[in-house]
């Protein structure tokens, strides 16, 4: 019996890309620097660079099809560049994109980096959004693709606005604000329901979570383009 494509989920908070990937037939290990016990599928507690440099080393990396990593970057996020530096708020960010795209350009494999919208210094082969899977969130994401290509969807027009209070102005609307606290943002069973996440009711995980039908759009698009390189 043939097994199926494994995928290497770095960065993996709670595994909202991890379950997109699951989703799409593949088995997932996950690694985070953080305690993650909601996890759903496989999972290394480690600092996620120093463990996709050994497995290079070691030359376990070959077991994997596919890696997937959203490495930190809070220097460049819509809300760094934008709100705190116009408020003079916040200070030194981590940016581990360089580092990251580094190594994965030595494991030799194909490989996905994730990015909220901003000024992360990564290609833009994909823009995903909520309203191109009937999602109750917009939660824009970039994706590089390295050493495969896929077409890029079409991006829908969005139905309305974001509920909430933005610039001192209450909407409504048909998408939740998924992140932060006041101001009208989702409540926790809200998020749930809005990025289809079930496995954990953390609000932290949620807030940070990109939801499954991303990478399971992802993982269907890379097997398709994967077949065709071998037909």
């Amino acid at each position: 019996m043939t097994e199926p494509p494994r995928v290497l989920d770095l960065f993996s908070c709670s595994g909202g890309a991890a379950m997109g990937y699951h989703r799409a037939g593949f088995q997932v290990d996950g690694c985070d620097i953080a305690d993650r016990p909601r996890y759903p599928f496989a999972y290394h507690r480690g600092d996620a660079l120093e463990y996709l440099a050994r497995l290079i080393a070691t030359g376990d990396i070959e077991r994997y099809t596919l890696v997937h990593g959203s490495p930190p970057c809070q220097a460049g996020c819509a809300l760094t560049v934008g709100t705190n530096a116009s408020q003079g708020w916040g200070g030194a960010h981590a940016d581990l994109v360089a580092a990251t795209r580094a190594l994965l350009d030595a494991s030799g494999l194909p490989y996905v980096i994730e990015q909220p919208n901003g000024r992360a210094a990564i290609r833009k082969d994909l823009s995903l959004c909520g309203e191109m899977f009937g999602l109750g969130v917009l939660r824009h994401r970039n994706f590089e693709l390295g050493r495969w290509a896929t077409a890029r969807p079409i991006h829908p027009r969005h139905r309305g606005y974001v509920r909430g209070h933005r610039h001192g102005i209450r909407r409504d609307g048909p998408y939740v604000a998924a992140y932060g606290n006041g101001g009208g943002k989702a409540t926790v069973p809200e998020m749930q329901r809005a990025m289809g996440i079930t496995w954990t009711d953390v609000r932290e995980e949620l807030t940070e979570a990109i939801p499954p039908a991303y990478t399971e759009w992802i993982g269907h698009a890379f097997q398709t383009a994967r077949q065709e390189v071998f037909a």
